[in-house]
């Protein structure tokens, strides 16, 4: 399971580094996406010292006195937290790319086509 997920991270990653390169602004503003979910993914996945399949989020039953021992809910915070941020910054990318679209008629990254 961990090699599936550091695949998936990787692919992530590449292809936001891949979109960032390109010349035009919308395909930076979903390679940024790309490269937060791929963060997202290896903080949750990480921080919790590693993946585990079908455990459970109580580990151990706690009794009289004795409260449970449950998951570190911290790394689902922090990664939730990262989501709504992440979310609020796509769409304020995409209103200055809508406004600078408005402004100079292109959504190249310079401002103006290549000449061909």
């Amino acid at each position: 399971m961990e090699i599936v997920l550091a695949i998936g991270i990787g692919i992530f990653t590449a292809s936001g580094v891949w979109l960032i390169l390109r010349p035009r602004t919308y395909q930076v503003i979903i390679g940024l996406s790309l490269i937060s979910y791929a963060v997202n993914l290896f903080i949750f996945a990480m921080a919790g010292g590693g993946l585990r399949v079908d455990a459970p989020p109580i580990l151990a039953a706690g009794g009289v006195g004795n409260p449970a021992a449950i998951a570190d809910p911290i790394p689902q915070a922090l990664v939730l937290t990262a989501i709504v941020i992440g979310f609020a910054m796509t769409a304020l990318f995409l209103v200055v790319l809508l406004a600078a679209r408005g402004r100079t008629g292109t959504d190249h990254v310079d401002g103006r086509e290549p000449e061909r």
